[in-house]
């Protein structure tokens, strides 16, 4: 067999396409779908959780049907850039539910932030209570998204 990047087998590919598909299949069918015994599914599967491959599990939700249609893209840019005003920031940030990703980036800002809201004044309020409180926050820029073309966490394997 042809091994990919990590050691992983087309095998192990493919019990992990099927997984990102529905991450809820049963170990049988799972093992139906591969063509190996369930014994065997179940063992790879359990090297893949172990090794950290396969993360977590987790639900899709519809945030329209929970009240958070509103998705922000919020650019982040720092006052300074010393270790502690980073540290500050990355802290404070990890205890807001609102803000569903944080990733420092390279380029004229610092941080991109994506957040989910109600609506445009939930957004604004969250604004003043939340955003610019953050330590650290010099300057930010707002884009609320007009059309989600496509969403995925799915990774191409």
């Amino acid at each position: 067999m042809t091994s990919a990047p990590n050691g992983l087998d087309r095998i192990d590919l493919k019990i992990l396409r099927l997984l990102q598909e529905d991450g809820r299949l049963s170990n049988l069918k799972l093992a139906e779908q591969v063509g190996l015994s369930p014994t065997a599914v179940l063992a790879r599967t359990q090297r893949l959780q172990r090794d950290g491959i396969i993360a977590g599990y987790e639900a899709r939700l519809d945030p329209h049907k929970l009240g958070r249609g509103m998705l922000v893209f919020v650019e982040v840019l720092l006052d300074r850039t010393t270790p502690n005003v980073f540290d500050a920031f990355k802290a404070a940030v990890q205890v807001r539910d609102e803000i569903l990703e944080c990733h420092m980036v390279a380029g004229g800002f610092d941080y991109l932030l994506k957040t989910r809201m109600a609506d445009m004044d939930a957004y604004r309020e969250f604004a003043g209570r939340v955003l610019w409180q953050l330590p650290g926050v010099r300057e930010t820029r707002t884009y609320a998204v007009m059309e989600e073309v496509k969403h995925s966490a799915r990774l191409p394997l």
